[in-house]
């Protein structure tokens, strides 16, 4: 059951990544630089919490029900704080630019989405 987890968990951040630089590079190469930055930050700040929060479960697994829905909440609570700090940190970024920011963000949080839909 373990391996499966983490067989899963991998899967879906394994596309997180692949989604991320694919977008990336089609900012960077239909715009500029900084477009494919702006949208390579927006994927990191879905992703780097995302892998804050699986962490936090897979090694939670095993444990009793309390403790591992404890482990659920305070991974959440983690996923969230850190959301908003890496937010704080990218608009102190020059020249970010929105759009491509946002796009990368909700394309790396559509993963999940798809993950649910191939299952």
């Amino acid at each position: 059951m373990t391996s499966r987890k983490y067989s899963t968990v991998s899967k879906i951040l394994s596309y997180q990544i692949l989604i991320i630089l694919i977008i990336t590079a089609g900012f960077g190469f239909a715009g500029d630089w900084q477009q494919g930055l702006s949208s390579a930050l927006g994927g990191m700040a879905a992703f780097i919490p995302n892998l804050y929060f699986a962490l936090k479960i897979v090694k939670s697994s095993g444990l009793p029900a309390r403790k591992m829905v404890n482990s659920f909440y305070a991974g959440e609570s983690g996923k969230l704080l850190l959301t908003a700090a890496l937010f704080i940190m990218i608009f102190k970024v020059p020249n970010i630019e929105i759009l491509p920011l946002l796009v990368g963000y909700i394309t790396a949080l559509s993963v999940f989405w798809f993950a649910l839909l191939m299952r």
